[in-house]
């Protein structure tokens, strides 16, 4: 199994859309996040943001009632809609959700929140409605593990991003099983689930349903930092809006988040700099390719 490795020779054969002169913001892509909990109160605002330096025209946001304002305030570039919360603090309630959600061109679920509960009844409830591409990050790829016929069955494809934990509650298999075989694990499970499947690590590999796989040797041990794969999330989400296919995606959403830790550690050090920096060397890294 010979895996491609993610650099600008790759990236070249598989440019980004190109928006022409008079495109709208709704051509430009829509992006709807649901998630957040009032333990990672902040996490969204990373998400959205990355999508938006990833090129989306619109993002959306639904997140638990209390969130709403603040979020609202911090990115004013994004619509809310404030979902029921739980005692726990998460989202307990999906309202008219599942209707708005099928009109955006990309749904990401599970970004900043924390219990596996509110996450499979989230997926319960957009899931069975999704036209579009689904993508499940944290909470949302733990619920996913006694929902793999629901996953393989969405019409518009999906995009895992676990980590090594993650990947083993999504499988069952145990995390050593995962790490001495994290090629085929990852190439049999898109297989199984017909979606991209990222499996993040010091080196990230990317796995297409029909086994094509992808390497990149990562951004540097900033990276490992608090809220960094809200980021990821995001550019992977604003890509998908835009039109890029799932699995190309991906790829570029994991070449871009590398890079701008790449280029933010050779000008402020290894470590130190934060999640919230990432999304801003986006727009550079794209133009450079």
């Amino acid at each position: 199994m010979t895996a491609a490795v993610l650099d600008s020779a790759w990236l070249r054969r598989h440019p980004l859309p190109v928006h022409p002169e008079g495109t709208d913001k709704n051509s430009r892509g829509r992006v709807m996040l649901v998630g957040g909990s009032l333990t990672v109160p902040g996490g969204l605002v990373l998400t959205a943001t990355a999508a938006f330096r990833a090129g989306a025209g619109k993002v959306q946001i639904a997140l638990p009632e209390p969130l709403a304002i603040p979020t609202g305030m911090a990115m004013p570039e994004s619509g809310m809609f404030p979902l029921p919360v739980s005692e726990a603090g998460e989202i307990a309630g999906l309202g008219d959700l599942a209707e708005r959600a099928v009109a955006c061109g990309c749904l990401a679920i599970g970004p900043a929140m924390g219990g596996t509960e509110a996450a499979e009844a989230v997926l319960d409830g957009l899931l069975p409605k999704a036209e579009g591409p689904v993508i499940l990050d944290a909470a949302a790829v733990a619920a996913a593990r006694d929902r793999h016929d629901m996953m393989a069955a969405l019409p518009g494809g999906a995009i895992l991003t676990p980590h090594a934990g993650e990947m083993a509650q999504l499988t069952g298999l145990d995390c050593d099983e995962i790490e001495a075989r994290r090629e085929a694990v990852a190439v049999e499970y898109a297989g199984r689930l017909d979606a991209v499947l990222l499996v993040k690590g010091s080196t990230t590999l990317i796995a297409s349903p029909g086994g094509e796989l992808a390497i990149y040797g990562g951004g540097g041990v900033g990276l490992a930092t608090g809220g960094s794969g809200d980021v990821l999330t995001g550019i992977i989400a604003g890509l998908t809006a835009r039109g890029l296919p799932a699995w190309e995606a991906a790829c570029w959403g994991v070449w871009l988040h590398g890079e701008a830790g790449r280029r933010l550690a050779e000008r402020m050090g290894p470590m130190g700099f934060l999640a919230r920096e990432l999304p801003g060397e986006i727009p550079a890294l794209m133009r450079g390719v």
